[in-house]
C-alpha cells in the first residue's frame, strides 16, 4: 500500500529505518527546510539531496550562490555519513566550481565515504544538473561525534 509522510515520499514500507531516520533527521533541520531541499532516499541506505534552484537562491548575477551549492554538497556529504551511522560536523570542505546553475535548473547532490575512520571521515559529493551536467564537485572532512541511531546501548 502507498502512503505518503509528511516528507511527500511514497512507499515509506520501502525504506529502511535508516532512511527513514535520515530524512526527518534533515527535515527537521531548519536551514534545509529554508532552502527547500529535498531529501530523497536511494538503494543501500543512501541518499540525494534535489533542489530547483529560486530567485532566493541566486546573486546578483541571476545564477545559483556558491553558498547554497555548498550547503548541498556539505549535507550530502553528511548523509552519506549518516548512512554509516555516525553523527558527524564538518571540519574542512572545499568546493570546485565547474559552471554557473542557472534560475529552474533541479541540482541533485550525491555523496559517498572515501574515509571511514573512528574520530574522523572524509567524503566526496558532485552537483548535477537534470541533464546530468556536473556543476560542483566537493570534498570535505568530518569529525564523528558518535552514533547515529544508538541500537546497541550496550556498545
Amino acid at each position: 500500500m502507498n502512503k505518503t509522510n509528511t516528507y511527500g515520499l511514497q512507499d515509506v514500507d520501502g525504506l529502511t529505518e535508516l532512511q527513514q531516520q535520515i530524512i526527518r533527521f534533515y527535515h527537521n533541520n531548519p536551514f534545509v527546510e529554508y532552502l527547500h531541499i529535498q531529501v530523497r532516499p536511494l538503494a543501500g541506505g543512501q541518499v540525494r539531496l534535489e533542489l530547483e534552484v529560486g530567485e532566493e537562491h541566486t546573486n546578483l548575477y541571476g545564477i545559483a550562490h556558491g553558498g547554497v551549492l555548498m550547503t548541498m554538497a556539505d549535507t550530502a556529504m553528511g548523509a552519506a555519513c549518516l548512512a554509516c551511522n555516525k553523527k558527524v560536523v564538518t571540519i574542512n570542505l572545499g568546493t570546485d566550481f565547474m559552471h554557473a546553475v542557472p534560475m529552474t535548473e533541479t541540482i541533485v547532490a550525491t555523496a559517498r565515504v572515501l574515509h571511514d575512520g573512528r574520530h574522523t571521515m572524509t567524503c566526496e559529493s558532485e552537483l548535477r544538473g537534470s541533464d546530468d551536467k556536473v556543476f560542483a564537485k566537493a570534498h570535505a572532512t568530518f569529525y564523528v561525534l558518535g552514533r547515529f541511531i544508538d541500537d546497541d546501548p550496550e556498545e
